[in-house]
């Protein structure tokens, strides 16, 4: 049998019986009874379809299905020349610092300058990090205007010709946090939909600390290396960092030549070469991801 359907944004609703067809077989005394519960049908499929459309079409869980769909390693390039000309496409993305955006008197974009080679098929996240000068106040309007000035450079890097997601680096403090939810809500309501917004996150922000569970962002990558601050006081695997959050609980990040931690199978990989990939990619191929 044929059903009918609706079509909107992309999404199908299929049924087979609608309420048009029950007051048409209605007769007699049941005529008046099936139009009050055809109506009742109507508006509960009108209701029904409005929630599913309202969730299917969300940024967030469009750019977390998407997140999903991108190979599972991911090679961070961080300013340095590399040659990935020869990572295999299908289970290898690369995630390249594609500017540092530093906020101070003034916000101020480096786009990357060391070359990097790589397949034309090659999965690509733009990856842009923030750096705060030591005692630049980003509380009250100053903070406000800084925080849509920085989002404005961000979004150069969202509009990347072939890029699969875009991720912003930055290991805000306490009182940087209004700063950078700020910064977030801009850059998620100027991206395209389709486009998945991933950022980096301390291992203390996926644990004992809850407050990137609000941010726009359809991953949080923790950082188990030395790179992170909070790496400093406990190992990988002491219990104050495993992880609670869920934003953090699909990835992780972690270093070429340092101990990694368990928990990881499963996840989205991203690697940092300590070394330059010249060097570590032998070193990755020998260790052997989980």
């Amino acid at each position: 049998m044929s059903c009918p359907f609706f079509a909107l944004d992309g999404v199908r609703l299929d049924y087979c019986y609608t309420p048009w067809q029950i007051v048409r077989s209605a007769t007699g005394h049941m005529f008046r009874k099936s139009i009050v519960f055809a109506r009742l049908l109507l508006v509960l499929f009108l209701a029904g379809g409005c929630l599913m459309l309202r969730s299917d079409t969300s940024p967030g869980l469009t750019g977390r299905r998407s997140m999903r769909s991108l190979p599972r390693t991911t090679l961070w390039v961080w300013e340095r020349p590399e040659d990935l000309s020869r990572i295999d496409s299908q289970t290898t993305a690369i995630a390249y610092l594609d500017q540092t955006i530093e906020v101070g008197s003034q916000v101020i974009s480096a786009p990357r300058r060391q070359a990097m080679v790589f397949p034309a098929a090659a999965v690509r996240i733009a990856v842009v990090r923030i750096e705060v000068k030591p005692g630049t106040d980003l509380a009250g309007a100053d903070g406000q205007g800084m925080a849509e000035e920085a989002a404005q450079l961000v979004l150069k890097s969202a509009a990347q010709p072939g890029i699969s997601a875009l991720q912003i680096d930055f290991d805000a403090t306490r009182s940087q946090r209004g700063f950078y939810r700020r910064l977030l809500g801009s850059v998620r309501r100027g991206m395209r939909a389709d486009i998945p917004l991933s950022m980096t996150a301390l291992a203390s922000w996926c644990s004992g600390d809850d407050w990137i569970g609000s941010l726009p962002v359809d991953e949080a990558v923790p950082m188990f290396f030395r790179m992170e601050p909070d790496r400093g006081r406990a190992a990988a695997n002491r219990p104050e960092f495993r992880i609670r959050e869920p934003l953090c609980e699909t990835s992780i990040g972690v270093s070429t030549r340092e101990g990694w931690p368990d928990g990881m199978a499963g996840k989205r990989i991203y690697v940092f070469a300590d070394r330059g990939w010249g060097a570590d990619m032998a070193v990755l191929a020998e260790r052997r991801l989980p």
